[in-house]
């Protein structure tokens, strides 16, 4: 059996991992994960209302949304009691503003970390801006415009 190399990660580039394997770069990009919902249709329209973004409804057994051109989130009919994801976005200034002003038009609550989603306040982590929310299913939602 041979013996695997090591790898090493390197995080220079938001949503990408280079690894390197056996000396060969590979780039890994997340290209769509699901979220449970229980209705795949309202949430997928909700997210892409707050984002901003376009919903081009159902497609089987899906609701779609495309974040970006690698990502897509799979909105999924899930009727069990399912456990709260987190999904953390890092997005631009601009886009950082229009998001908050949406989700305030929403009249939704937000705070300025998980453990104080009521505060109506944002954080300066990172020498930056973020904002936390929560989605009708539960889903605590993160916006930064630094990475961590």
């Amino acid at each position: 059996m041979r013996a695997r190399a090591p790898i090493l990660a390197d995080y220079r580039y938001p949503g990408e991992i280079t690894r390197y394997l056996d000396g060969a770069d590979m780039t890994i990009t997340l290209n769509h994960t699901i979220v449970p919902a229980r209705d795949n249709d309202s949430a997928a329209r909700f997210f892409a209302r707050i984002f901003g973004l376009s919903f081009d409804g159902r497609s089987e057994h899906f609701a779609p949304v495309r974040v970006n051109d690698t990502l897509t989130l799979l909105f999924d009919n899930d009727s069990s009691s399912f456990k709260s994801h987190h999904y953390a976005f890092h997005v631009s200034d601009a886009e950082f503003d229009a998001i908050l002003r949406r989700i305030q038009e929403a009249g939704l609550s937000y705070g300025s970390a998980p453990w104080t989603l009521g505060d109506g306040q944002l954080n300066d982590w990172n020498d930056g801006r973020g904002v936390y929310f929560t989605t009708p299913d539960g889903h605590l939602l993160e916006l930064m415009t630094a990475p961590p």
